[in-house]
């Protein structure tokens, strides 16, 4: 039985000819990533268990993201234990206020992923690099720690789902319509410790912003990492920007799939995820008319150049409905300079919104937009569960830029194509 793309780059970092479905294998890694809030404590399972050196201090990426600027002491104090490490180690690759961007955002900018690579982070959106074709899966901050001293890590060799992919998005569908359609497909946890590898010839037709979003939410079907081919988009996206050779896989003919999922992507709407579960969706058109009290277009989902992009083309010469709050996250310094660039900030600005610098913010319920009891949201994050984004009784929707965009404007949830 042949091998799927993610078999294919586990066995090669194993040193193995072959895996399958349920192995235990030891990989070597390409990059360790922690963040603010978990990297302080790999610090300390790392020093509890007596490390006194880094495997490799260019393969660790420490990006202060979420709580940053620092909304108080305690994030503060998060940050300083970072920095110590990093200065004492000399991590390369530290990243803190005014360098930092939103870590899955900022890491394949910085050409620090690409293809056949192998990635572990404290954090469970780093299956966001399989969009490069690299197997990259979350853990836990004592994975993190072993990782940073051995640079491996043991993994279970997960089984695959194959998504087939047909047709040509419509106007206002992108990567996060085609996600949000399939967790609501298959369930949150449709996916649970399986690979969800991307294939078929609507592939081509996607970005590779529209791919970025759709690995970064494999986690929220409950799947272990989500990967794409590499293609030309991919090789033209990594020019110039990463540095090693990329090592490039392709699933055997006869690799085994445990269920293939067709989706046909001229036949998506735009989509939203209802409370309090992703898998709760709806087209657009559904859930029109809902009010709305507050819209943030950012995050390691959907904060990238194209994000912002199609967010200032809905606003560009409107104002954001009264009573509700927009809050504007670039995920990245470039990101963010190349919007001062092209006038996007002043559009922002103009409709009524509040820009921030890059951070996690909002998604998390840390600052930069916490909801009050009673409040609702219309988000471009990846997770709406319950006091996500502040209080208990606050609701999020997860929708792409283009409907966070017009609902802003509506001040209810609203469809962008009847702007």
């Amino acid at each position: 039985m042949g091998m799927t793309m993610t078999q294919k780059i586990l066995a090669a970092h194993a040193g193995l000819p072959e895996v399958h479905a349920g192995d235990l294998i030891e990989a070597k890694l390409d990059v360790v990533l922690g963040n603010d809030v978990t990297t302080p404590v790999a610090i300390g399972v790392f020093e509890k268990a007596g490390f006194t050196e880094v495997f490799d201090n260019e393969k660790i990426v420490i990006a202060l993201d979420h709580y940053t600027p620092c909304k108080d002491i305690k994030s503060a104090e998060l940050c300083m234990t970072a920095r110590g490490f990093a200065k004492k180690h000399n991590i390369t690759h530290l990243y803190d206020v005014g360098t930092v961007g939103i870590e899955h955002a900022l890491l394949p900018e910085q050409g620090l992923a690409g293809p056949g690579d192998c990635i572990i982070g404290a954090d469970s959106h780093t299956c966001t690099y399989g969009a490069l074709g690299a197997f990259s899966t979350g853990v836990g901050s004592t994975d993190m720690a072993a990782g940073m001293a051995s640079g491996l890590n043991w993994f279970k060799v997960p089984a695959a789902i194959k998504v087939e992919l047909s047709g040509k998005p419509g106007p206002c569908v992108s990567g996060k319509d085609v996600i949000l359609h399939l967790i609501g497909e298959i369930g949150v946890d449709g996916a649970l410790y399986r690979s969800l590898e991307f294939t078929g010839e609507g592939v081509a037709e996607l970005s590779m912003d529209d791919r970025f979003t759709i690995s970064n939410m494999a986690i929220e079907a409950g799947g272990k990492n989500g990967i794409f081919p590499v293609d030309d988009k991919t090789l033209e996206y990594i020019k110039g920007r990463f540095k090693r050779e990329p090592a490039v896989y392709e699933a055997d003919p006869d690799a085994e799939y445990e269920r293939i999922v067709k989706i046909d992507l001229s036949e998506l709407e735009p989509t939203v995820s209802m409370p309090h579960l992703p898998s709760n969706t709806k087209t657009v058109g559904e859930a029109a008319g809902l009010h709305i009290d507050q819209v943030v277009i950012g995050s390691c989902t959907n904060g990238r150049m194209s994000d912002m992009r199609v967010a200032a083309s809905i606003l560009k010469g409107k104002k954001v409905a009264d009573g509700v709050r927009c809050i504007v996250i670039p995920a990245t310094q470039q990101i963010y300079l190349t919007c001062m660039e092209e006038g996007l900030l002043k559009t922002f600005v103009e409709a009524g919104c509040a820009v921030s610098a890059p951070t996690c913010g909002p998604c998390l319920g840390g600052h930069m937009g916490v909801m009050a009891a009673g409040e609702r949201a219309v988000a471009t994050t990846n997770r709406n569960f319950v006091g996500r984004m502040g209080h208990t009784q606050s609701e999020v929707i997860l929708a792409s830029p283009a409907v966070a965009a017009a609902s802003a404007i509506a001040g209810c949830i609203a469809d962008p194509r009847e702007l």
